[in-house]
């Protein structure tokens, strides 16, 4: 390979405010709406950081639609994904100790329209199967029905919809309970929704470990695809450009804020707050003792295979 020669990584993420924040410094900043013909955001402004025999191009995607990738065809080079699905992949991703999104006693939330959170779900719109929020709520349902003062309870019909679609749903009667991720967790008040439960208060209060609920992943095949000790230069890459984003925080908080219009400039400030923590520039010990317990959670659910030895890519500081 000629010192010109680059190769060319393709970097996915969700459209949500905390994964925009993260990665433009090595991606470029990218359209909010324009894509090109194979689905990647159309850049706008080019990367702030020399990313060396490297070039990221950055594709935006709903986690749902990531996750079905990342399980049927895995062609993505790095790909943001459930923590939930890479139980189904970690035979192909290796994760990276940055990127990650883990609450702190806070997470996903299941909503209804106010003043009826004690009647019978019928329906309940969540946004992926394979997404964590999704394996919470198998968890605390299963806990309910282990608890007799609950009594029983049909199961509803899951309706799985894009995230940002959960809230009208709702809001409309097309289904009486939502399963917020995202910015979503924010905003549902404005629309006469209220709060059922809090599962990430509720993982918090049960296991007292943080919710490990989506992280950055890469293939295991890119040290032979692009030479020994790939894996290694990406990571740290991947690990500058959270540092690069942070550190330019205000321009961050901008760029995000174009993903999600429905919020204001202080309810980005405070996703980016509770989802670009320090758990995500490491997760760290304490994110991996969570991630543990979450994958044994869902193993024994019989909802995904059983993950051996939890091995996580770091850059070497």
């Amino acid at each position: 390979m000629t010192p010109t020669q680059r190769h060319t990584l393709t970097l996915a993420h969700s459209p949500d405010p905390d994964d925009v924040f993260m990665w433009w410094p090595i991606t470029g900043k990218i359209d909010p709406v324009r894509k090109d013909e194979h689905g990647f955001g159309v850049v706008v402004e080019p990367p702030r950081l020399d990313t060396g025999r490297f070039a990221f191009r950055a594709m935006a995607e709903d986690i749902a639609v990531l996750n079905r990738r990342a399980i049927s065809s895995g062609d993505l080079d790095i790909t943001a994904l459930s923590m939930f699905t890479w139980a189904h992949v970690s035979e192909r991703y290796q994760l990276t100790a940055c990127g990650s999104s883990m609450g702190e006693g806070y997470g996903p939330k299941v909503v209804c329209r106010r003043g009826e959170g004690g009647r019978p779900a019928r329906a309940i719109a969540i946004p992926g199967i394979r997404t964590t929020a999704f394996l919470l709520w198998r968890l605390w349902e299963e806990m309910r029905e282990a608890t007799p003062d609950l009594g029983a309870r049909g199961e509803p019909e899951i309706v799985e919809l894009p995230f940002d679609q959960i809230l009208a749903a709702v809001s409309a009667g097309r289904a009486d309970r939502g399963l917020l991720i995202h910015q979503s967790q924010l905003t549902y008040a404005s629309l006469g929704l209220e709060q059922i439960v809090d599962l990430g208060q509720w993982w918090g209060e049960r296991t007292g470990l943080p919710l490990p609920l989506g992280g950055n992943a890469v293939r295991r095949d890119l040290d032979a695809r692009c030479g020994p000790g790939t894996i290694g230069e990406v990571v740290a890459l991947l690990d500058l450009s959270v540092q690069i984003a942070l550190r330019q925080r205000d321009e961050s908080v901008r760029y995000c804020m174009q993903f999600a219009p429905e919020i204001d400039r202080a309810q980005a400030e405070r996703y980016i707050d509770m989802y670009v923590s320090p758990l995500t520039v490491d997760m760290g010990p304490r994110g991996e003792a969570a991630l543990r317990r979450l994958l044994d959670e869902a193993a024994r659910l019989g909802l995904a295979p059983a993950v051996g030895t939890i091995d996580i890519a770091r850059a070497h500081r």
